[in-house]
């Protein structure tokens, strides 16, 4: 099963429908995207709880770390960058924190509300080398920037 982004997308959008909390948020859009792509292993948020400090939020999957500082791994890189972190082999990731020794590949994405405060970061990791395209990053980027601009 590949993702239909369009379906996806018209989906949370009506499921977050006259939502702001954005835990709910991270949740509805966790379980959807989750389930939307066999490629999709662990799905979830890593929220900003202290300076340079992220937080496991509302996810889908098997256990994830707990607490990842700003300074590591692909979800630190992402938060502390602002930047997409696409990252076709994890093993090749100088900085890559394996909180499962099934994931091969990992796509995340920064969090930011309509201030453009960084909430956190969006991850998904799959068990397949190489899982994620630029499509990919691009669609759900779209996807969160909609969601989360309704955050408080």
């Amino acid at each position: 099963m590949q993702v239909d982004y369009q379906t996806l997308s018209q989906t949370i959008a009506a499921l977050t429908d006259g939502e702001t909390d954005t835990v709910a948020l991270m949740a509805t859009v966790a379980c959807e995207v989750h389930h939307s792509d066999d490629r999709f292993d662990w799905t979830g948020f890593y929220r900003v709880v202290a300076p340079e400090l992220l937080k496991i939020g509302p996810y889908q999957g098997g256990h994830g770390c707990l607490v990842i500082p700003f300074s590591r791994g692909v979800c630190g890189a992402a938060a502390r960058t602002g930047e997409v972190q696409l990252v076709p082999d994890v093993d090749a990731f100088s900085d890559h924190i394996a909180c499962s020794s099934s994931t091969r590949s990992e796509l995340v994405l920064p969090v930011r509300n309509a201030a453009g405060k960084l909430l956190g970061v969006f991850d998904i990791d799959s068990d397949q080398p190489d899982a994620f395209t630029k499509e990919d990053a691009d669609r759900i980027e779209k996807i969160l920037t909609d969601v989360f601009a309704k955050a408080v």
